[in-house]
């Protein structure tokens, strides 16, 4: 047994659902909750009574470690006792698909499921085979821990099966059911669901932006359209958006001047914004991420240029992640994973994340971002021959220095001869960008029309 080593996953042999019948266990654990000998007693006799060779001794064992998985997995206390969360899988044993989906849940959000599923998903998309021991590495590399041997990934994939998460007797991820148990299975917030298109894509729009300090309602304004699709009033703004998200209590705006040829009015979030849009989203990647990451998401991009430069390369390279996911988030796209994380291999030079969007139709965008003073060739080629292998259909290089001439030569070839697009943000780009966030949009309707023109066909 496995349970004096230290563990970051809850330790689960024997409590498993290829050796033990979870509504049958919880019926068991409220008949002897309290009762630590009797309860494994129980379970000796239910499951083990023909195992252990026949040594009783070898059964209690058994018993016992089934025992010490509940506790692990947060369905008793020391003592046998049912929890509160035991108690709610206790209340709908009889319903097992709900039974499953909420064990399911708690291991993703509660006992680090979600940082093992994102770990497999990196090592799948890096081309890695998943086994206990290279889980147990590239665990380590995150920051969790595992004993030597144990199968504590294993006897969690196996919960998360019976929730749907992992297919039969693989590792391979079902991203639907995933998102369906974490909830963030839905396009937008419950907070958005009163509001116009036009008006839920303004408020998202200026949420991504991360910005505090007023700004001008007609960037926020071009921002969202850009980025959402939807077509907003030439007149009359503040009556077609900006007064129902007033009264809402979602922003603030005034009108910089008065009379005509003024100046547009400013807009300001508010505290409530934030705990309704940008909160959510924060919590739904903290069980994903880093937290020193998440920390440095909550920064203004002022800030996380200025880490870039910190002596400290495992926090200039998490800054460096910092800045692609503040970058895509302004453009409203949604995160699947980070390609490459260890720090070390690139002195926190690079950091490769994977983004989609399933706005009009499904897009998957590769992100690289170098804090090097130039892009080459050979870092635009590398990019475009995972492509294939990563079925992305954007390759965004962001550099926090120069885009080599013969960078941007070979990336236009790519476009003109396959349907990729290539996009290539540089300093002066992130500078504009951290002036005005809403710029980006700018930015990314140049490479556009770049893009559009290396493309004319003759027909």
């Amino acid at each position: 047994m496995a349970t004096g080593q230290k563990s970051d996953l809850p330790f689960g042999s024997e409590f498993s659902p290829s050796q033990v019948n979870l509504p049958r266990l919880l019926d068991l654990a409220d008949k002897h909750g309290g009762d630590q000998k009797a309860l494994q007693d129980a379970i000796r006799a239910e499951y083990f009574a023909e195992h252990g060779g026949g040594s009783v001794k070898n059964q209690q064992t058994l018993a016992m470690n089934c025992r010490l998985g509940m506790r692990a997995y947060g369905l008793i206390d020391d003592m046998a006792t049912l929890t509160e969360f035991g108690r709610v899988l206790y209340d709908i044993r009889s319903d097992e698909a709900n039974l499953y989906d909420k064990l399911g849940t708690h291991i993703l959000l509660n006992l680090k499921g979600m940082a093992l599923v994102r770990c497999i998903q990196e090592m799948t998309i890096a081309g890695e085979r998943v086994t206990l021991d290279a889980l147990r590495h590239a665990l380590e590399e995150r920051g969790i821990h595992f004993p030597k041997g144990g199968k504590h990934p294993s006897m969690m994939r196996l919960w998360l099966e019976k929730a749907g998460v992992f297919a039969a007797g693989s590792w391979r991820i079902n991203e639907a059911r995933l998102r369906a148990l974490i909830g963030a299975d839905s396009d937008e917030f419950a907070a958005l669901a009163r509001f116009t298109p036009e008006q839920r894509a303004f408020l998202l729009a200026l949420a991504n932006c991360g910005v505090t300090a007023p700004q001008p309602a007609n960037v926020i304004r071009d921002l969202a359209a850009a980025t959402y699709g939807v077509r907003f009033p030439d007149k009359n703004l503040p009556q077609a958006i900006l007064n129902a998200l007033r009264d809402a209590g979602y922003i603030n705006f005034t009108k910089t001047t008065s009379g005509r040829g003024g100046k547009p009015m400013e807009v300001t979030p508010t505290a409530k914004l934030r705990s309704d849009l940008v909160e959510p989203l924060l919590n739904q990647l903290k069980n994903q991420l880093d937290p020193k990451l998440i920390a440095l998401l909550t920064k203004p991009l002022d800030d996380i240029l200025t880490e870039l430069d910190a002596d400290d390369k495992y926090l200039a390279g998490l800054a460096l992640e910092a800045l692609a996911f503040k970058l895509m988030r302004i453009l409203g796209m949604d995160y699947i994973a980070t390609r490459l994380r260890n720090i070390s291999a690139t002195g926190g030079a690079e950091v490769d994340l994977i983004f989609h969007s399933s706005r009009l139709v499904y897009s998957r965008w590769q992100v690289q971002c170098k804090n090097t003073a130039r892009v080459s060739l050979d870092d635009v080629a590398k990019e475009v021959g995972l492509t294939h292998f990563l079925k992305s259909t954007v390759i965004v290089m962001v550099s926090t220095g120069a885009i080599g001439e013969d960078a941007r030569r070979y990336a236009n070839k790519i476009m003109q001869d396959s349907n990729l697009c290539v996009v290539m943000i540089d300093r002066q780009d992130l500078e504009a960008i951290k002036e005005n966030p809403a710029s980006i949009a700018d930015a990314f309707k140049r490479e556009a029309h770049n893009a559009m023109t290396l493309k004319n066909i003759d027909l």
